[in-house]
């Protein structure tokens, strides 16, 4: 089957130009202007803008295990429906991904039956305990893109450097959940005024930081590739900034909540605004703004946790740590940073596209021929509201609940397979 995509505003080596594309067999064969090939299938994009398919390598699918909140049909369609086609999934599901066998049960169901690609990351640690390295070797002939105990720290120093050693052995990156526990404690949010203010234990800058610190200098022994996730204070951005500055592999991504919320959106006692890492000051806010805008954050990643309705509505210090976010990214980061002129559309086009498929060298992220036609169409003068009914995922924790934000995906193509498609 053939699909001529015309008329619409593609994004191209980090510019946007007039372009159309043809997509025969799943790849990209021509990205031209005014192309007159025939086509099986031709989308009018006039007044849109084409952007290659989103990536985001932080994503709990919850399967296995827990597919009553998530399971990887839902979240790959909650991924179609805000222009994701390729996710990364985290190991911490039940059992952990920490053998061949469940990295082959992702792998199998997402292929027969997903709506975007999904990549599998490897437990760091045998069932993320940080007591004993995972099988990283056989995960790896099994096709893992990294390891990670995410939702976990290891805490144990002599470990980490162990398993930055062993993971190194192997060309896997290790992707890490910066947390000292024993600064972390019982915190339900930031450690600062809003917690003295509710009452609530909090969770201070410095739980992330010393692990950043940690790590960095683990990785600079070892010459292993570092990725911090979900940064979230000033300080850690800048231990970031000078581990680049010095050439280490050290990398980090930002989420879109991060970016956009502080810890005085928990302030009405709702619990879609309870995650981890906590939402900080506006100062950290800030200096995640410019770290993406300078690069030193690399890319942008969801880390889409899904909650059944049970485990979120109830007491603040009761309900689990996380939240949606597959279906909210864009248009929350549209709405609230580039339509202020705040971030340019071409940074956040770049940290959700080829910037996380380089990190971890995945095929996907750029519109150029040969490559598969993973694509995105968005009408940016378009709105998205986002109530329950019109949510994908099983699960409808978000702060933007029954929000309308600027921007609609109109089209989502995972190699010239319609896998979303907007009613208009």
């Amino acid at each position: 089957m053939t699909t001529l995509i015309t008329n619409g505003t593609v994004y191209l080596d980090g510019t946007f130009k007039p372009r159309d594309i043809l997509i025969k067999g799943g790849l990209i064969k021509k990205v031209a202007k005014h192309l007159e090939d025939k086509a099986d299938q031709v989308i009018d994009a006039a007044g849109m803008h084409v952007f290659p398919g989103f990536t985001d390598i932080h994503v709990h699918l919850r399967d296995p295990g827990q597919t009553y909140k998530e399971d990887i049909v839902s979240g790959t369609k909650a991924a179609a429906h805000g222009g994701f086609t390729s996710l990364c999934a985290m190991p911490n599901t039940d059992p952990v991904v920490d053998n061949i066998a469940t990295v082959d049960y992702i792998q199998r169901r997402a292929k027969d039956l997903g709506y975007a690609r999904v990549y599998v990351i490897g437990a760091m640690t045998k069932q993320s305990a940080g007591l004993e390295i995972s099988e990283m070797a056989t995960m790896k002939s099994g096709g893992i893109v990294a390891v990670s105990d995410d939702g976990r720290c290891v805490q144990n120093s002599k470990l980490m450097l162990n398993c930055m050693r062993y993971a190194t052995n192997f060309g896997l990156p290790l992707i890490v959940h910066a947390e000292e526990e024993s600064l972390s404690g019982k915190g339900q949010i930031h450690g600062g005024k809003v917690s003295s203010q509710l009452g609530f234990t909090g969770i201070p800058a410095l739980a992330e930081e010393v692990i950043v610190s940690r790590d960095i200098m683990l990785a600079e022994n070892t010459k292993s590739r570092l990725h911090i996730a979900h940064i979230s204070t000033a300080r850690s951005i800048e231990l970031v900034r000078s581990a680049k500055d010095r050439g280490l592999q050290v990398t980090c991504e930002v989420t879109p909540h991060h970016l956009l919320l502080t810890e005085e959106a928990c302030l009405n006692f709702d619990t879609n605004t309870k995650m981890k890492p906590p939402l900080r000051t506006e100062k950290d806010r800030l200096a995640c703004v410019a770290a993406l805008k300078d690069g030193t954050i690399d890319c942008i990643a969801t880390d889409h946790a899904p909650h059944a309705d049970f485990e979120k509505v109830r007491e603040f210090d009761h309900a689990p740590f996380g939240i949606i976010g597959l279906e909210t990214a864009f248009p929350a980061l549209y709405h609230n940073l580039v339509k202020p002129g705040i971030v340019t559309l071409e940074r956040v086009i770049q940290a959700l596209t080829s910037a996380p498929a380089k990190l971890l060298g995945l095929p996907s992220g750029v519109l150029k021929t040969g490559m598969p036609a993973d694509v995105t169409i968005i009408d940016l003068n378009q709105s998205t509201t986002f109530d329950a009914d019109s949510i994908l995922s099983k699960s409808k924790n978000t702060p933007w609940l029954n929000q309308t934000l600027s921007g609609k995906v109109i089209w989502t193509l995972l190699e010239g397979k319609v896998t979303w498609q907007a009613e208009q």
